[in-house]
């Protein structure tokens, strides 16, 4: 079987788009799965529908990478976009071409730098993970390349500035709060630690635009179960096969002018330009990955396993629903329609026939998740009610302290639960675990005392919430006496 190549495309009378030459537009640190599915499909769409006209240039930011993969495969890969939509299941395959080569400046710093020199160069994509963009001081100006991607890119700014070109549009997308203005600021440490001159730090303010951006769609990657199934269907090897989910938006912040440049809308993609990046990062906290909070751990003790077949369960599926649109949604500032939009788009999601979304991975670290997840929503919710309690993110946290509470036996790094006959693990910090399993054999009210009233976890919060204990040692007493399944029922009625 050939490998992936414009040459084998072409030898099979391939008739789907592909753009073979076009100038390198946008330098891209990071060559994985996400920006793969995400970035290069976009500009891939844009190079069809909108003209765009350009290539991505891939660099590797660490040592390790793809960059001989994707060399080897003339930048292009299989792209299967999956999912469920308007409920039935959807399975979209596209050959990206949108690459034009990866370097490895690990092997070839020169070959890089000598990208600041190309005029038709225009934007900066980056993905270094949530740990790419940190400021390492043992970075030298000299080093070929600096360890840290900030460092790189400083160095590669430097570059361009020297040879008196315009600078970028830099779009982060690692997954930190305020991520473009978290790279400014590391290049800021790099031009004092280095002692650039005055005027190259006013041409990084002044020529370039530091983009917040937020990402959202999942990328579960190389299907390494299917792929040689999929390799014989496709009628070629293809080393990087990538799979993400259909639901896909990318919030750029920044001024409207990207607009002009990037032709997005033109294309019909999911992309926006804000002044604002965070209510739309609240969105996505609060509705998607708060729905996950305040259902899994209910869920998995009702007897489920998987987040799909929880959609299947008219129980659940209600509870999330009441949560989402009479709890939730009710506290965010965007308009109501885009926020049920979204809530709707989570379901769907949610269905993805293609992802089997455990929900014991989901219940890891559920006690960061809750606080930051979903008890902004119940605190605000009591705020603009006149005190009333949220009665499913209530319910939600008595089902938290169930399922830690479950845990009567020390694991490795973990607390062991019994569901019936099974047991689960329940992971989280070494005190939080410590925390329940000294209070292993406490009562429904010194037990929710001690949680609600533990500040490392929660400040002050819940236990200045009025009626909240209460609540949630009626809750516990409804778990135990009905079960945890007909607890949920009740609670809709």
């Amino acid at each position: 079987m050939e490998q992936l190549s414009y040459k084998t495309l072409e030898s099979q009378n391939y008739d789907g788009y592909l753009l073979k030459e076009a100038p390198e537009r946008v330098l891209q640190f990071g060559e994985g799965n996400f920006l793969r599915a995400f970035v290069d499909y976009f500009f891939d769409v844009m190079n069809e529908k909108a003209d765009f006209n350009g290539k991505v240039c891939v660099t590797q930011p660490i040592g390790k990478g793809l960059c001989s993969m994707l060399n080897d495969q003339d930048g292009l890969y299989t792209l299967f976009l999956r999912g469920s939509e308007n409920g039935q299941a959807v399975n979209k395959k596209r050959v990206i071409s949108s690459i034009s080569r990866c370097l490895n400046p690990y092997q070839n710093y020169d070959e890089l730098m000598d990208c600041a020199k190309n005029p038709d160069l225009r934007f900066i994509v980056s993905n270094t993970t949530e740990a790419g963009i940190t400021f390492d001081s043992s970075c030298k100006s000299t080093d070929t390349p600096p360890a840290s991607f900030p460092g790189k890119l400083t160095s590669f700014l430097y570059k361009r500035y020297q040879n008196k070109l315009p600078g970028f549009i830099i779009l982060s997308c690692e997954l930190i709060d305020h991520n473009g203005d978290e790279l400014r600021k590391c290049v800021h440490q790099y031009i004092d630690l280095w002692g650039l001159e005055n005027d190259f730090r006013l041409w990084v303010d002044n020529d370039n635009i530091f983009c917040s951006t937020l990402v959202d769609r999942i990328v579960p990657g190389y299907p390494r179960n299917e792929a040689e199934d999929i390799c014989r269907e496709l009628g070629y090897k293809d080393d990087l096969i990538d799979t993400g989910e259909v639901f896909g938006f990318w919030v750029i912040e920044g001024p409207q002018s990207i607009k002009d440049e990037l032709p997005f809308e033109k294309a019909g993609l999911p992309i926006i330009v804000v002044d604002d990046v965070s209510p739309y990062k609240q969105r996505k906290v609060r509705i998607l990955n708060g729905a996950h909070t305040s259902f899994v751990l209910a869920a998995y003790l009702s007897g489920q396993n998987i987040v799909r077949d929880c959609m299947k369960d008219d129980v659940i599926r209600g509870f999330m629903d009441k949560t989402l649109y009479e709890e939730v949604i009710p506290t965010l500032d965007l308009p109501r329609n885009m926020l049920d939009q979204f809530a709707a788009d989570v379901t769907e999601r949610f269905k993805n026939p293609y992802v089997d979304h455990q929900l014991l991975s989901i219940s890891l670290n559920s006690s960061s998740k809750w606080q930051a997840r979903c008890m902004p929503s119940l605190m605000e919710y009591a705020r603009r009610n006149q005190g009333k309690l949220a009665r499913c993110l209530t319910f939600s946290f008595a089902a938290y302290i169930c399922f830690y509470h479950g845990g009567r036996t020390k694991g490795d790094g973990c607390l062991i639960g019994k569901r019936g006959q099974d047991t689960y693990e329940i992971k989280d910090d070494q005190w939080i675990l410590d925390f329940f399993y000294d209070h292993k054999d406490d009562d429904d009210q010194t037990l929710a005392n001690a949680v609600i009233s533990n500040q490392k976890m929660w400040g002050d919060a819940l236990i200045n919430l009025k009626d909240f204990q209460s609540e949630v040692i009626n809750d516990l007493k409804l778990i135990r006496e009905k079960g945890i399944y007909e607890a949920l029922k009740l609670i809709q009625e």
